[in-house]
């Protein structure tokens, strides 16, 4: 290690103090002697400024992976995926689509406690785009629909419940349950839905909307003595899809 240079801190009567060599011949001036550096040699180029565990910290603090590792599980440590940072748990999602897909499965009261709109925004999209195929632009009218149904069955349901229900929920009830009727708009590539067959899937798949939805609903809410008269305005609303998909 490089001896570091000795300066003279000249004091005098008044307190003053400055660096610099020693004045010969001032009486006035008291010396003392120290080992400090001068302040100037330390620079962001002087590995010795900074503190010796600097390198441990950034090495610590660059990322792990490539592009892609911002998608997944990589990146900074103890980083969450950006996917989850958006709202997509598609943990969440999956378990929802299962009861919507079956409901007869029993449902968890607690399953919107952490509702999320990332399913049924891509279900009313794959939606649309299945009507697409079909020679039909209706997107606007399936997210004209989407919304001022979940805003009617939102009424409705804190009119009958004592809870209440907030929107958010609602809309992501209705958007999962809303998966039958995707199925049903991608059949119709495969077969016409005018004639007995579209008619007995197109009240197939309503059923299977409002029972899903319903259950939903009825248990969230604890509302198990009215599920029939929470399925009728569903029904109502999944039936305007319906015409929507066949006609």
């Amino acid at each position: 290690m490089s001896q570091q240079p000795a300066h003279s801190v000249l004091f005098d009567q008044q307190g003053f103090y400055q660096y610099g060599d020693a004045a010969p011949g001032n009486d006035n001036m008291e010396f003392y002697q120290t080992t400090y550096a001068d302040p100037s040699s330390y620079s962001a180029g002087n590995p010795s400024y900074y503190p010796s565990d600097t390198g441990n910290y950034q090495a610590n603090r660059i990322p792990t992976g490539g592009f892609w590792s911002a998608f997944g599980t990589g990146g900074f440590p103890d980083e969450p995926p950006l996917l989850e940072e958006l709202g997509f748990n598609f943990t969440q999602i999956k378990d929802k689509t299962v009861v919507a897909l079956n409901p007869f499965k029993t449902v968890d009261r607690n399953i919107m406690a952490d509702p999320d709109l990332a399913g049924p925004l891509l279900f009313c999209f794959a939606f649309g785009i299945f009507l697409l195929l079909a020679g039909k632009v209706q997107f606007g009218y399936v997210y004209g629909l989407a919304v001022v149904g979940c805003i009617g069955i939102y009424l409705i349901l804190n009119l009958m419940s004592e809870s209440g229900i907030d929107g958010y929920r609602t809309a992501s009830v209705l958007g999962y349950c809303l998966l039958p009727m995707v199925l049903l708009s991608c059949f119709r590539l495969i077969l016409p839905l005018s004639g007995l067959l579209g008619l007995l899937l197109s009240v197939f798949t309503i059923c299977w909307c409002t029972f899903s939805s319903s259950l939903m609903f009825v248990t969230v809410l604890s509302m198990n003595q009215q599920r029939w008269l929470v399925a009728y305005p569903v029904g109502l609303l999944y039936a305007a899809f319906a015409l929507i998909t066949v006609f």
